[in-house]
């Protein structure tokens, strides 16, 4: 693995030396824009639609847009005096349970290795981490940016995941059309209830695909070989109108997998 940044963790007095590496990697296949009739890959140019030229990085500066076609602009000196500290330290500031931080705050996640001679205190954190079944909540300054980010314990590594701000989280009664609470038939509520106990299992990530990469990867290599691609009928869902209706074709479906799965 690569090591992407190089600092420690710190908390209280105490100091530990650590790695950090990517956790995951996306795997989204990208595509270059060619020019049709000759099929050369598509520039990008900086224009300026004022002056109608080119312009030069040394020309370009940052600014913001405070108001429709009006900007303030920061020079790179001001933005240094106000840049966070860069202590190369992920400092955590309290201990919470991992329970308490909803999954829509998470962003990022990185594994983290000991450093140089960091071993005993690494295994120090970790282990009094996973016998108090506590997350530590920090924040890290990583390329100017400071944000905030919780570190835990995973099949024995740490890593740390950063984590939105609450001021970046939309609040969700901004979402139009959500219903309030409503008197729902008890029949249904049963069977949508007993819905969701026949699709209970155990989590298996390794049983999930990306089903549309698969096909892409495929379509792309039968384009590389010089063959044609074939289209796949379509399969069309089975229209159900009826909730009702809906929730007895699902548990029956749901049942017969489930008795398939003992098997």
């Amino acid at each position: 693995m690569h090591t992407i940044w190089k600092g420690s963790i710190s908390f209280g007095l105490v100091n530990i030396p650590v790695r950090m590496y990517a956790a995951t990697k996306e795997k989204n296949i990208s595509f270059r824009q060619l020019h049709k009739l000759c099929k050369t890959p598509i520039q990008y140019k900086k224009m300026c639609p004022t002056c109608r030229e080119e312009v030069p990085m040394e020309e370009i500066v940052k600014g913001y847009e405070y108001a429709d076609h009006k900007f303030v602009i920061l020079d790179k000196e001001e933005l240094d005096a106000i840049a966070p500290d860069n202590r190369k330290s992920i400092e955590i500031l309290d201990f919470v349970q991992l329970k308490e931080i909803d999954p829509i705050y998470y962003d990022r996640t990185y594994y983290l290795g000991p450093g140089d001679t960091g071993e005993k205190a690494y295994s120090l954190l970790r282990d009094a981490m996973q016998t108090t079944e506590k997350i530590g909540v920090a924040q890290i300054t990583i390329r100017s940016k400071q944000s905030l980010a919780v570190v835990r314990v995973f099949e024995n590594c740490l890593v740390m995941e950063t984590i939105f701000y609450p001021d970046e989280v939309r609040n969700s009664h901004q979402v139009p059309g959500v219903p309030a609470d409503m008197p729902l038939p008890e029949k249904e509520m049963s069977m949508a209830q007993q819905l969701i106990e026949n699709l209970t299992t155990t989590f298996e990530p390794e049983k999930y695909e990306d089903d549309y990469r698969k096909k892409l990867e495929e379509a792309i290599d039968t384009k590389v070989k010089g063959e044609e691609i074939i289209e796949a009928p379509e399969q069309q869902p089975e229209r159900v109108v009826d909730l009702m209706e809906a929730l007895k074709a699902s548990l029956e479906q749901s049942g017969s997998k489930k008795k398939k799965t003992a098997k």
